[in-house]
This record gives C-alpha cells, sequence and structure tokens, in this order.
C-alpha cells in the first residue's frame, strides 16, 4: 500500500514505478476512484510500449480493502495519530504482522516458526 503525507500524482507515480520494479509489470490494475492514481498510470502508460490496462471499478477493489480490514480495526480505538511519523510506524509493525500471520515473510535458514516466534527474530 502507499502511505504519503499528501496524496498526489508524483507520489502515485513513484509507488507504481516502484511496485513495476519489485514485482514486474502487470497486465491490469484495479484501482479505486482517485484521479490521482489514474493520472499517475496514464502518466506511466505513455512511456510503455504495452500499456497497463486500467480498470477503475469500485467493487473489483474491494479484495484490496478487506485486506487493510486489519489496519482498520486495530487503529480505529487509537482515534487517529499526533504526527505523520508515529503513523507510518505503528501501520509499518501493524502490516507487518499481518505479512508474517498471512506466511507472506519467511525467516532464512530456520525451521517452521509461530507468527510471534518470526517477529521477535526480526527484532533481534
Amino acid at each position: 500500500f502507499l502511505f504519503r503525507a499528501k496524496r498526489d500524482k508524483a507520489a502515485a507515480r513513484r509507488f507504481f514505478e516502484k511496485a513495476i520494479g519489485q514485482n514486474g509489470s502487470p497486465e491490469t490494475v484495479t484501482i479505486d476512484k482517485s484521479g490521482t492514481s489514474l493520472a499517475a498510470l496514464n502518466e506511466v502508460n505513455t512511456e510503455r510500449e504495452t500499456p497497463i490496462k486500467v480498470r477503475q471499478i469500485k467493487y473489483l477493489n474491494n479484495i484490496v480493502e478487506q485486506d487493510h480490514r486489519a489496519i482498520k480495526r486495530r487503529t480505529r480505538p487509537m482515534l487517529g495519530f499526533k504526527d505523520f511519523n508515529c503513523a507510518r510506524v505503528i501501520l509499518s509493525g501493524i502490516e507487518l504482522m499481518h505479512m508474517i500471520k498471512k506466511g507472506q515473510v519467511k525467516c532464512s535458514g530456520r525451521t517452521s516458526l509461530s507468527a510471534a516466534q518470526q517477529f521477535y527474530s526480526l527484532v533481534s
């Protein structure tokens, strides 16, 4: 996910370029109704030989929003964050723990560890 202080076209473009660089070029990208994401993808497509198909369908984006439900559940009782840096640190930790629980983070050279053991192995 993209977490920036401002949701502008430049930040969205950096996000898409980084995601494409790390994961390869997708055939289709599903986004919400954000105009900045659409503008950034259109700008990325102008420089590409084969353009990325962009889908702005509200209900297809629900899969992504469902994945963020765990973050919303944990942060709602906090009544917001005091500053951007605090929000960045807390959300990164919540997202990391969520990825460990889903099996998306593997500790190299270790036998199967529980989610808590994987988390603590990253700290030490």
